[in-house]
Parts: C-alpha cells; sequence; structure tokens
C-alpha cells in the first residue's frame, strides 16, 4: 500500500516462479499506524530522524496521503494499521501469489490488532 514498486515486475516473476512474498515494513514506518512525528521530533540515533520521508515537504505530503488510509479505517471502525494490513492480505489472491506481511510490534496489543486485520475486507 505505502510503496508500489514492485507491482509492475517484481510481482509477475514472483507468481511464475510460485513463491510468495514477505513485505517489510507494511505500516509505512508508522505513517499508516497513525503514529508519526516529524524527523527532528525522534532521538538522536532513531533512524527516522535521517529518512527524508519524515523530513519536510516529504513528511507533509506523506501525513496527506495517510490520511486516506484513516480515512477508510474510521469508516470501517477499525485501527489504520489494521487497514494497511488487511489492504496487502487482499492483494494476494489479486495477485496470485501469497502474502504475509510482517508488522513489527513490540507489545502484545499491537500484535492483536494486526492478527485482527485478517478478518477486515
Amino acid at each position: 500500500l505505502w510503496e508500489r514498486n514492485l507491482e509492475p515486475e517484481i510481482i509477475p516473476a514472483l507468481k511464475e516462479l510460485g513463491i510468495g512474498l514477505v513485505p517489510f515494513a507494511p505500516l509505512g514506518r508508522g505513517f499508516l499506524a497513525g503514529d508519526v512525528k516529524r524527523a527532528e521530533d525522534y532521538p538522536e540515533g532513531d533512524f527516522r530522524r535521517g529518512d527524508p520521508r519524515y523530513q519536510g515537504e516529504n513528511f507533509d505530503a506523506n501525513v496527506a496521503a495517510a490520511a486516506t488510509v484513516r480515512d477508510i479505517a474510521a469508516a470501517k471502525g477499525v485501527k489504520p494499521g489494521q487497514i494497511a494490513i488487511a489492504w496487502l492480505l487482499a492483494k494476494g489472491p489479486d495477485f496470485g501469489i501469497d502474502i504475509v506481511p510482517i508488522p513489527g510490534t513490540k507489545r502484545r496489543t499491537y500484535l492483536e490488532e494486526n492478527v485482527a486485520a485478517a478478518d477486515i475486507t
């Protein structure tokens, strides 16, 4: 959902070879989960301080793009991260491949939210 650059060449190759996809950072490094700050608001040593997605106009554009996901989530009464995961899971059959997203979390609550995304259409 966040980066669609695999669709033109990689997805067809995966389908042809019978290989599944394990997309990393399916929550867009936090943008699609709804909890994100500007680069300078993260502590020293945090990778997001140097990531262009979190800086200046890029940050503003990415927050605006993620607003669509938040709107869809609100309409369905679910979390934005769940929409992102559900979208990925739904794309597997569309593409003819297995897709198994690997959202990272340290908290059981978020793990449970992520798993519940499989029930969202």
